[in-house]
């Protein structure tokens, strides 16, 4: 994850972007709680022993969902008027993703069309949303065409697909995914009628990331209450000790970096670094836990068994390989060196993956416990890098 920032730091105005203090109101709020029952569908698909199949599906059925939240995230920071024309269009948008739930553990197969249909009706929220900003006064009018082909032809294009049989469906989804990711990358940040407030954007992303390690509590949590044996307790407190030091790595040097970077950047920066971090390489930090909520689940429910079946080792260690690899991936956007990167990304990521390739032999409380060790040693590493930035810093004594 990114380089931790000193005390001193948090909150600077390096001279770049500001941070102006907004946080995320009541709206946004109960808007995400629909995203805790889409988590706990997806994260359920992977239960067991998935295969490659069930992997993907899970990648294809949890990204557009994610590329619609960080959509919307984008609008309530740029039009954060609280009318009651938003909060319908967000209500709005919170049923149509709570139609993409129930849908999801049948997408890929009957309820294609019902996820697609949730999908599109995001759309035409994001048309509702964008279009007053037509009318806005040069400079900070957004030509017309940008909604309209973003919003409006992309959610016309999807309600067309629930008509399309699979496998043509999901091959027009990625088709359609591509194209609104091509538009967002060639406009670069440009036309937007506002500022962005990067302080809202680190703290709405942070929420999103408490959404899925709270999926992970609660698939421990629950999987217990199913299978109440001490080697399921031991299973479930091992898991909980992992889940805390990706907590506690992630809010003490993951978010307040973002902050930093933020701060210390111009507006057009600002909004580069908001796109790629944020909306891209989040989404793999937030599949990796998920994908670890699965795996976990699983681990408690089988924590009686000799090991885990293979595709819930992949699961578990892999996803905690994933994150750490989207930590890594986030660091080297911000500009730090590979060698420096590769010092805590290499075993983050090599660590799992070997304990994968020997998960035949582990029993499940034995490779619960191996990962929550590589978690809290990744932690303590980050606290002792720390420490030793801010010695560094500090005046010499007289």
């Amino acid at each position: 994850m990114g380089t931790p920032r000193s005390g001193e730091d948090a909150g600077a105005d390096a001279g770049g972007h500001a941070q102006e203090g907004r946080h995320a109101d009541w709206l946004e709020l109960f808007f995400d709680l629909v995203f805790v029952a889409l988590a706990a569908q997806l994260s359920h698909g992977l239960h067991g022993d998935p295969d490659l199949r069930d992997f993907a599906v899970f990648t294809g059925l949890y990204f557009p969902p994610w590329w619609l939240w960080i959509n919307l995230l984008v609008s309530a920071n740029l039009f954060p008027d609280d009318s009651p024309r938003r909060r319908l269009l967000m209500l709005s948008a919170m049923l149509c993703i709570a139609v993409m739930a129930c849908a999801v553990p049948e997408a890929a197969t009957d309820r294609g069309s019902v996820y697609a249909l949730g999908y599109a009706g995001t759309r035409l929220v994001l048309l509702g949303l964008w279009w007053p900003a037509t009318k806005y006064p040069v400079p900070r009018r957004v030509p017309p065409w940008r909604p309209l082909s973003y919003c409006l032809a992309s959610g016309l294009l999807w309600a067309a697909s629930a008509a399309v049989p699979a496998p043509w469906q999901y091959a027009m989804w990625a088709v359609l995914i591509a194209a609104e990711m091509a538009l967002l990358l060639t406009a670069r940040g440009r036309g937007l009628p506002g500022r962005l407030d990067t302080g809202h954007i680190v703290e709405r992303v942070g929420l999103f990331v408490i959404i899925v390690l709270g999926e992970s509590v609660i698939a421990l949590v629950t999987s217990a209450d199913h299978t109440w044996t001490l080697r399921a307790g031991a299973v479930g407190v091992l898991g909980f000790v992992l889940l805390s030091a990706l907590w506690w790595s992630y809010f003490d040097f993951g978010s307040t970096s973002a902050e930093l970077m933020l701060a210390r950047a111009d507006d057009r920066q600002a909004y580069l670094l908001a796109r790629d971090v944020g909306g891209f390489l989040h989404f793999f930090v937030t599949a990796g836990v998920l994908c670890m909520a699965a795996g976990l689940a699983t681990a408690v429910e089988g924590a009686d068994h000799a090991h885990l079946p293979t595709g819930a080792a992949w699961v578990l260690a892999g996803g905690l390989a994933l994150y750490h690899a989207a930590h890594a991936g986030i660091a080297l956007r911000y500009g730090r060196s590979p060698a420096s990167v590769a010092v805590w990304a290499v075993p983050g990521v090599g660590i799992p993956l070997l304990i994968v390739r020997a998960a035949g032999h582990l029993a499940p409380w034995l490779l619960v416990m191996l990962l929550a060790a590589e978690a809290v040693a990744h932690l303590l590493y980050a606290r002792m890098m720390l420490g030793r930035r801010l010695g560094a810093a500090a005046p010499p004594r007289p």
